[in-house]
């Protein structure tokens, strides 16, 4: 079977988009199938990048004048840097492993052009529709033509965010190719501006209404577009995020000391993540120590590391596999709810994967994500309350101490196989097949 797969966000690109279908695209290539990638090309740099799976052919376009443009700034930094020769190393602190603290290093260089990026965005945004990433249709229009040419695809993938992606698979429809769309989340989004909310309805529409097969990752957004754009229920397939169950060496030696209790947050903070409740509870429970894995922290929690810099530490933004490799060796994975409570992150399965117990910070009572943890004796659920955070701490410290983590939860990893990239990966495949008239791959 022949895919080709339209995707903004594909290696070596390292966001969570980027991640499901590196893996999504690693297993149908194991299956046999022959994936090909339309992608634009991606920022240069010396930050953590992931790797393209073997066997999957990537198509680059010239991803548009804004990113471009950044693009060639970032070119003749590095140009620059490069004739200075190599710039003064990092010390790791204390416990530290030093591969960790020279990719810190390596990160901390990138945050400019990250500032650079977010401000021509926001300007861009207010004129390309869904944002500054939508230039890109206009570049990768007649390669998609040329490519449903020469590959003749026996089905297209829209992999969306952004919306560009179902506008140029909408074309290939139109053309005649299968069509599935993987909707990472509803076009008309709670996010979504003001200016765009009519037209990206209007878009997710066409989408729900052209579409051969849809693919959501939670069962809320399979209600929602079932409910806004009465779906047929049958053509809407949940398949969630997942984990990679391959382990590979670990990179990470001393990173983690066993008198703490080492908790390890990895992610984003985006705006509705507070972590102040879960900071504060961590510096009034001894023997406690927080391990953050990011790329910035809030400005709220600058101060507090800077104070307690023996119980809160900041590791940087690290490569996805050092990142999967601290996960397997820390005490507790912590993971802060999202704003919607039906919404349940990727971080979530990668966690599940890593065998290792989960404190999971929620708003709602009701939060899918906490409901699952419990529902799989995974860890625990706590609101985000510094008092309430300081119990559970205290609760996850003495079975630490008593090696009792075992008995008090399920952390093997065939109570959550459903949620492996390969078991995935094989129900897209089988959709896939069905979608093409019973072809195999």
């Amino acid at each position: 079977m022949r895919v080709l797969l339209i995707a903004h966000e594909y290696p070596l690109s390292p966001s969570p988009q980027s991640l499901r279908w590196m893996y999504l695209s690693r297993e149908l290539a194991a299956q046999g199938a022959e994936v090909h990638v339309l992608t634009p090309e991606g920022m240069p740099g010396s930050g953590p990048r992931l790797a393209v799976p073997q066997g999957i052919s990537v198509h680059r376009t010239f991803p548009g004048v804004v990113t471009g443009g950044v693009r060639l700034v970032s070119r003749l930094s590095a140009l620059r840097k490069a004739k200075r020769g190599p710039g003064r190393g990092v010390t790791a602190s204390e416990g530290e492993a030093s591969g960790l603290a020279s990719i810190a290093e390596a990160s901390s260089v990138l945050n400019w052009k990250g500032r650079l990026i977010e401000t021509i965005s926001r300007v861009a945004a207010r004129w390309w529709f869904p944002d500054a990433r939508g230039e890109w249709r206009f570049f990768a229009r007649q390669r998609l033509l040329s490519l449903l040419h020469a590959i003749d695809p026996h089905v297209v993938i829209s992999s969306h965010e952004p919306a560009t992606t179902l506008q140029l698979g909408m074309m290939a429809k139109t053309l005649g190719f299968p069509w599935l769309v993987d909707l990472g989340d509803p076009v008309l989004a709670e996010y979504t501006p003001r200016r765009w909310r009519r037209r990206s309805l209007r878009l997710e529409r066409m989408t729900c209404e052209r579409a051969d097969a849809i693919t959501v990752t939670t069962d809320g957004t399979r209600r929602l577009l079932v409910e806004r754009h009465d779906v047929d229920a049958a053509r809407v397939q949940v398949m969630t995020q997942g984990f990679d169950p391959a382990i590979g060496v670990d990179p990470c030696v001393a990173v983690f000391q066993p008198e703490f209790l080492e908790l390890l947050f990895t992610g984003s903070f985006y705006a509705f993540r507070r972590p102040e409740s879960l900071v504060d509870a961590v510096i009034a429970a001894p023997g406690v120590r927080l391990n953050i894995a990011t790329s910035r922290v809030p400005a709220s929690l600058e101060i507090r590391i800077a104070q307690h810099p023996d119980r809160i530490r900041l590791l940087g933004y690290l490569p996805h596999e050092t990142v999967r490799a601290l996960q397997r060796n820390a005490d507790v994975l912590v993971n802060i709810a999202n704003d919607n409570p039906e919404q349940v992150p990727g971080k979530v399965f990668e966690y599940l994967g890593a065998g290792r117990p989960i404190l999971h910070l929620e708003a709602a009572a009701k939060d899918e994500a906490g409901l699952l943890i419990e529902a799989k004796r995974r860890g625990l659920r706590c609101a985000m309350d510094s008092s309430e955070i300081q119990v559970a701490l205290a609760q996850l410290a003495r079975l630490k101490h008593e090696g009792a983590f075992d008995a008090a939860f399920d952390l093997s990893e065939e109570s959550v196989q459903e949620f492996s990239w390969t078991h995935i990966g094989r129900i897209l495949g089988r959709r896939l097949a069905l979608l093409v008239g019973g072809k195999c791959i």
